[in-house]
């Protein structure tokens, strides 16, 4: 029998994984210049972790969380998106206390899992880079994130970006337009999809989230929540976008945005480019925004929060044909079995000193070995053979100039930098 990876995964091969480093490196390198600090939380959770702060309407509870039921008949999920499990941990190690500092800022790094149809950049199993802000409920702090947004992204060289922002109000704003909403989609309850029809009596909000083509044509001219803020979040929202204007975001206000879950609150916003790898048009490629009141969900202290998520997979389509290298300082020839031991010795010795080191494991003769160096691009090839051995030397080649010089073992052994940069140099 043949087996195969699951529908909706990928294997994730030496190469590929090279581009994976480089994603994970560069995005900690930014976080932390924001003052950013890494949390790592469990790949699943109570299922009740994720239904309470997504919301049983959205189609990531209703249709695609994988659930099961553990052995001990608790019901479990795999984690379907990053912040629940954060804000679950930021509650449980009670890191509210008033020795941390606020904000409270966190990065996550990991694989998420949604059960839905595989497409280019989307999979079942699939990859999130995102951050969290606890404690502060400042429209700078959103302007803030949507700022390390920007940096995160064009630091992998994404261009044409479109930035769209949109307010979900406080919770008056949400009841108010909450009943704007129901009465204007009531007259069209028969002609609405059968998952509308039933967000007409839980969630209205979700309707403008339909992908459904006919909901898309009747939501079209419905009441905007823009119209329905109450003063203190349309200041909010204000401020939000003054302080992206003084940093120099350009940005467009998308009264429709609502987000896929149902945490968020006040600023929310998409980040999209129409990069060619997607295809054509605009593809959304981070998204996120502000969430006070989801600790609350969770059995928290009323916690004001701020966050986005970026699919891995879907920035990859961006950085598809980048290589990444890792350069070979050496390549041991071992000429003769005595040389093959003494060989495995000095590059032991070599990588003690944190140089990198290649060499034959497949007793093959010193042509072969030179090729294999060629292919591995080694800035030096180090030949121990007879006669080496018995002097104590090795001869090394620079396998860019092509010039090459007997060096003392102990040498290499003890100062493998130094002669490199002898080497190099000359």
């Amino acid at each position: 029998m043949t087996y195969q990876r699951p529908k909706g995964t990928a294997d994730i091969l030496p190469g590929d994984s090279d581009l994976w480093q480089y994603v994970e490196s560069t995005a900690r390198n930014v976080f932390a210049r924001y003052r950013y600090q890494e949390v790592r939380t469990p790949i699943f959770e109570s299922a009740d972790v994720f239904s309470r702060t997504s919301g049983e309407t959205s189609d990531v509870v209703s249709k695609e969380m994988y659930v099961f039921e553990d052995k001990g008949g608790r019901q479990m999920a795999l984690r379907p998106e990053g912040t629940a499990g954060v804000v679950r941990a930021y509650i449980e190690n009670k890191l509210y206390g008033p020795e941390y500092g606020k904000p409270y800022k966190v990065y996550y790094m990991g694989p998420m899992f949604r059960y839905e149809r595989p497409q280019s950049g989307r999979q079942r199993q699939f990859h999130q880079i995102g951050v969290e802000a606890f404690g502060s409920d400042s429209p700078l702090l959103d302007a803030e994130t949507i700022a390390l947004a920007r940096e995160l992204l064009t630091s992998f060289g994404a261009k044409n970006l479109r930035f769209e922002i949109n307010s979900l109000g406080d919770p008056e704003s949400r009841k108010n337009f909450h009943k704007a909403l129901v009465d204007y989609l009531t007259p069209f309850k028969d002609e609405l999809s059968e998952d509308s029809k039933i967000r007409l009596e839980k969630n209205p909000l979700r309707i403008l989230d339909s992908k459904d083509k006919h909901d898309q044509e009747i939501v079209k001219d419905a009441p905007s929540i823009l119209d329905y803020l109450t003063p203190e979040a349309q200041a909010h929202f204000d401020q939000a976008k003054q302080a992206l204007d003084a940093i120099g975001i350009d940005y467009v206000v998308n009264s429709t945005m609502v987000r896929g879950l149902d945490y968020y609150n006040h600023t929310i916003f998409e980040v999209m480019s129409d990069d060619p790898a997607f295809g054509g048009g605009y593809t959304t490629i981070l998204a996120g925004g502000r969430y006070n009141g989801l600790a609350e969900e969770l059995g928290g202290p009323a916690t004001p929060g701020v966050g986005f998520g970026m699919g891995v997979e879907r920035l990859l389509l961006l950085l598809a044909g980048k290589e990444v290298s890792h350069p070979l300082d050496s390549y041991i020839v071992a000429i003769g079995s005595d040389a093959q031991t003494a060989a495995l010795q000095l590059a032991t010795d070599i990588r003690k000193q944190g140089g990198s080191v290649d060499l034959d494991f497949m007793d093959r003769k010193a042509k072969a070995q030179f090729k294999s160096a060629n292919k591995e691009n080694a800035q030096l090839v180090i030949t121990l053979g007879e006669k080496e051995l018995a002097a104590g030397t090795a001869n090394v080649k620079n396998m860019t100039s092509g010039e090459q010089t007997e060096v003392q073992q102990s040498a290499l052994r003890t100062d493998f930098a130094g002669v490199q940069k002898r080497m190099l140099n000359d």
